[in-house]
């Protein structure tokens, strides 16, 4: 993983890590309700950062250890203190996400999002039926004929179940199945037997990626046809350029929960792509039921234009989190700080 402490500059040097007081200095910690259950929970917390350039979100989910968390640190840095890459397109397309709901509320996830061309679904939940994930495939279907389908079972699979439950949703129409299975030579295994069959199915890598030591591996491995990529846990639009580049697969650039803070990044990451031949992941502000921004990046006729945000004082103290979670949000920043600035931390 390149280092996430010190994105580097156009120029190539590499930048120095704000001190911890001009972090502190304006950050907010909030905590936004969902409109449905995604990932387990209804209520998303995000630590949110102000820079000479603008803000920053640094919020990685709690059960994440700290050296893990640094990487969303150095993004959300990076966005704050640094800026983004020149974009080289001024709009990016955005697929809908459907999560693990009932298939009769699959019509009215998919009203939020308005005109898509793309929709990804989530499977495998913990505690549902494969049969729950084909209705709930079949009913997107429904609603969307022409749509192109990918799922995500987050590595809720084992290999033949994988390959058993891909071979049902294909009829469906998929256009890939993103982390079938958590392990790369599992991944490269599900690969090898759908194309064995014929099952038209392509692989997406993602916690291949960005929880890996070397995020560079699965596609070594040949393991995967495509990335996803994710501004936060890759360290920063600059690492996640980067590791595109070597990966030399294309990828779908999708967000982390984001609020549209978060959401800018990854738009920054999407528009700097010299390629980019997938509808990205980045509608997902319209999973929430608030956002700290007046003025949301939400999908308009299934794109998102670029242009900055700026978090909204009067929503950021709406939102803003119980004392005893804003406690255990700058804590959790100072420790991971300490780590990217080991030479100086206190």
């Amino acid at each position: 993983m390149p280092n996430p402490g010190f994105p580097p500059s156009p120029d190539g040097t590499l930048q120095p890590v704000p001190s911890l007081d001009e972090l502190l200095a304006d950050a907010h910690v909030v905590t936004l309700p969902m409109r449905v259950k995604f990932r387990g929970i209804m209520q998303r917390e995000s630590l949110l950062l102000r820079g000479p350039v603008g803000w920053g979100e640094f919020c990685p989910f709690p059960e994440y250890g700290d050296a893990e968390a640094s990487r969303w640190l150095a993004a959300a840095i990076e966005a704050g203190w640094q800026g983004f890459p020149d974009p080289v397109r001024t709009s990016v397309p955005v697929n809908a996400t459907v999560p693990a709901v009932a298939a009769d509320r699959v019509p009215d996830v998919l009203a939020r999002f308005g005109r898509v061309d793309a929709v990804k679904v989530k499977v495998a939940e913990r505690g549902q039926s494969l049969d729950d994930d084909v209705s709930r495939l079949r009913a997107v279907r429904a609603a969307l004929p022409d749509a192109a389908i990918r799922v995500d079972a987050n590595g809720g699979w084992d290999v033949p179940g994988a390959v058993e439950a891909l071979t049902r949703l294909a009829p469906v129409g998929l256009e890939y199945a993103e982390q079938p299975v958590p392990s790369i030579e599992g991944l490269a295994e599900v690969r090898r037997r759908l194309q064995e069959a014929g099952t038209p199915v392509l692989i997406a890598a993602d916690e291949s990626v960005r929880k890996e030591t070397d995020p560079l591996r699965v596609a070594r491995a040949g393991a995967a046809d495509l990335i996803v990529v994710k501004v936060a846990p890759l360290g920063g639009v600059r690492c996640a350029l980067d590791i595109v580049a070597q990966a030399g697969l294309p990828a779908v650039v999708s967000s982390a929960l984001d609020t549209s803070v978060g959401i800018r990044a990854g738009l920054a990451l999407a528009a700097a792509l010299p390629d980019l031949p997938y509808a990205c992941g980045l509608g997902t502000v319209s999973l929430f039921e608030s956002d700290v921004t007046l003025d949301p990046l939400v999908a308009d006729d299934g794109v998102i234009r670029l242009r900055d945000v700026a978090a909204d004082a009067g929503l950021l103290e709406r939102f803003a989190a119980p004392a005893d979670r804003r406690d255990w949000w700058l804590d959790r920043l100072r420790r991971v700080h300490a780590l990217l600035t080991p030479a100086t931390a206190e």
